[in-house]
């Protein structure tokens, strides 16, 4: 079994920009540099066969390029008294045609239809019981960064629990017209 999930690399210089975010708010668990990503789906655990024909299916698509907007900060909560710290990513329509493509392929592979919304965003931090003045805080000081980078391809990724952090390894990427 191999877990996946289907995402936007970010390019190294919006990761850096992102990383030197990461300080402020005490037992915040912050993602590593190298995982900073836009998910636009996942996919949870399958086996090779599956695989293998996800990857077929992902590069089927067609879909035009788009510039990703990068733009303010909040929070979600998460379960009892724990938060997700995010920067938001504006849904654009180009953005959300992709992600609806991606969508309907994965169900055509026999994958079950996504049940959340899609709401794009990068997880910059997880939180538990955080001090609530420093998170609202750090949201207030931060709430005006705004980013535009070119998307050019989108990424299947597979994800490798352990102790620690998650490791991602990009599988594949699939271009998108220019």
């Amino acid at each position: 079994m191999v877990r996946l999930f289907v995402a936007l690399a970010l390019p190294p210089p919006l990761r850096r920009q992102l990383a030197s975010l990461a300080a402020g708010i005490p037992k915040a668990r912050w993602t590593p540099e190298a995982n900073l990503h836009v998910t636009l789906r996942f996919i949870g655990g399958v086996d090779e066969v599956e695989a293998a024909a996800i990857d077929q299916a992902l590069a089927q698509l067609q879909a035009p390029g788009f510039e990703l907007v990068v733009n303010g900060c909040g929070t979600y909560e998460a379960g009892r008294r724990g938060f997700t710290l995010w920067v938001g990513i504006e849904r654009a329509p180009l953005l959300v045609h992709l992600r609806d493509k991606i969508e309907s392929a994965l169900v055509r592979t026999g994958l079950e239809p996504e049940g959340r919304r899609f709401q794009p965003h990068v997880t910059l931090a997880r939180l538990k019981d955080p001090p609530l003045p420093k998170l609202q805080e750090w949201v207030a000081g931060h709430n005006l960064f705004r980013a535009t980078v070119a998307v050019d391809h989108f990424v299947l990724f597979s994800s490798h629990l352990g102790h620690g952090e998650p490791i991602y390894t990009a599988e594949r990427e699939y271009p998108l017209a220019g």
